[in-house]
């Protein structure tokens, strides 16, 4: 016993390294959740819903300025050959800071107009205060994704845990003092100061120095214009709930939704953190289009992460009405409903989740952004059709239909990586189409209730 865990401590084969950083990327995700989710019992009791219906109003923009302006500053250094070059990183670092001064400075331009857009006046005071964020995130060191680039995933889950320990905290205290929404714009702000300091301090390597090197800023602008690109359509994807859904529901009912789609997104966002790290490094040093055997090797990586985070998303959807009662008190009893649809209508994307990083690593960040583009296009117009034919409920439905019909899509960018495994897929929609039937049909009073929270 004493051997093997030497040797998956320390062994430098890459199935050795993907399975310790996995290991650690995944507790770490689970631990963080786990804190998120205290954070969240505490805060609901102290604060009122419409704190969090502003904070998701913040949290869109904030997310939908980050993701507009992406370079793919991390992907580059992931993917790139001289990803552990100093003059490559010292210029990446470079890029990092004007991009954070620069949104930074937009977000204080844009904050009258979002206030109007969601009729409420905090946010004139709220999006710049927490813009600040964005100046601190441009100074993290590329130390950062370097360990990323070799699967060290020790240092950076203990940092991240110890930083959401300090958020917490710190949100924590001065909600209770003051009872205000600014407890987590404030707990945000030291949060991202303090992860900072502990990614200096504890990450080995040089300190990144302010430089530009020509051909350096060449290949991560090349690169990163698809990858910019992709994070708008990804801000459609991710976010764009957060701002059709947003612009119908009253503060309030926003406000029980972003705690249910808190609770449902859990699996879909452990999924997307382990492959972001884990697959750009597995597919660069060992492409599945290489060999017979890299293929199978894959498949069998494949087949197990999928079946835990399908276990994963079913359990949320059979139980989300049953957990909402137990951690949360009556005003936010409709989160169940919003658990259960989103639970069944995300498993479609938890199939296919290992296949977009296939492009990132072979550099065919423009194939990338075609999958991005059409899954936008598709989630977007389902949302909005699902909406005025069902309310909230069709909105959701909405979104599960679109990642079916953006399937073709994905299909032809694995094949072009040589990753494409129908078998997987095959197999894990039936199970998805069994059980989510299933699940919709035990939970179907919560989920049809949830039609009167439009009209609110």
């Amino acid at each position: 016993m004493t051997s093997f865990v030497r040797s998956f401590m320390t062994g430098g084969s890459l199935t050795q390294r993907v399975l310790r950083s996995s290991a650690f990327t995944s507790g770490g995700f689970v631990m963080a959740q786990v804190i998120r989710l205290a954070s969240n019992l505490i805060l609901t009791r102290l604060l009122f819903p419409e704190a969090f219906g502003l904070m998701a109003m913040v949290s869109v923009f904030m997310m939908g300025l980050v993701m507009f302006s992406d370079v793919g500053v991390g992907p580059a250094i992931m993917q790139s050959k001289r990803g552990d070059e100093d003059d490559f990183l010292d210029t990446a670092w470079t890029i990092q800071i004007i991009r954070g001064f620069a949104l930074f400075i937009v977000a204080c331009i844009l904050t009258w107009p979002m206030s109007l857009y969601f009729g409420e006046p905090d946010l004139i005071y709220l999006l710049p205060a927490t813009a600040l964020t964005l100046i601190i995130y441009g100074f993290y060191p590329t130390r950062l994704e370097t360990q990323n680039r070799h699967m060290r995933a020790g240092r950076i889950t203990l940092i991240d845990l110890a930083t959401q320990l300090i958020s917490l905290f710190v949100a924590v205290v001065l909600a209770w003092i003051y009872q205000s929404v600014w407890a987590l714009v404030l707990g945000g702000i030291v949060s991202a100061l303090g992860q900072l300091v502990l990614l200096n301090v504890y990450l080995p390597g040089k300190t990144n120095r302010l430089r530009w090197e020509k051909e350096a800023a060449s290949e991560l602008i090349h690169f990163g214009k698809w990858i910019f690109l992709s994070t708008v359509c990804g801000f459609a994807i991710g976010q764009a709930d957060k701002v059709i859904i947003g612009g119908y529901l009253s503060t309030y009912s926003f406000g029980i939704y972003n705690i249910g789609y808190f609770l449902a997104a859990f699996p879909l966002m452990l999924g997307g953190m382990v492959t972001r790290r884990v697959l750009i490094p597995i597919y660069r040093e060992s492409p599945p289009s290489a060999s017979p055997e890299n293929f199978r090797h894959l498949r069998k990586m494949r087949f197990a992460a999928t079946a835990a985070l399908m276990l994963f998303g079913m359990a949320l959807a059979f139980v989300g009405v049953w957990l909402v009662g137990v951690l949360y008190d009556p005003r936010y009893q409709a989160a169940g409903g919003v658990v259960v649809l989103m639970a069944v209508m995300q498993m479609p994307a938890i199939i296919v989740l290992t296949y977009d990083q296939a492009a990132l690593a072979s550099g065919a960040s423009r194939r990338y952004f075609v999958l991005a583009a059409a899954r936008a296009l598709l989630i977007v117009g389902g949302m909005i059709a699902g909406l005025m034919l069902w309310g909230l409920p069709g909105a959701i439905i909405g979104q599960g239909a679109a990642l079916v019909l953006a399937y073709p899509v994905v299909v032809w960018l694995a094949r072009r990586e040589g990753a494409w495994d129908p078998l997987h897929d095959a197999s894990y929609a039936a199970l998805a189409v069994v059980v989510g039937g299933v699940a919709i049909w035990v939970n179907w009073p919560s989920i049809a209730a949830l039609t009167a929270m439009i009209s609110v």
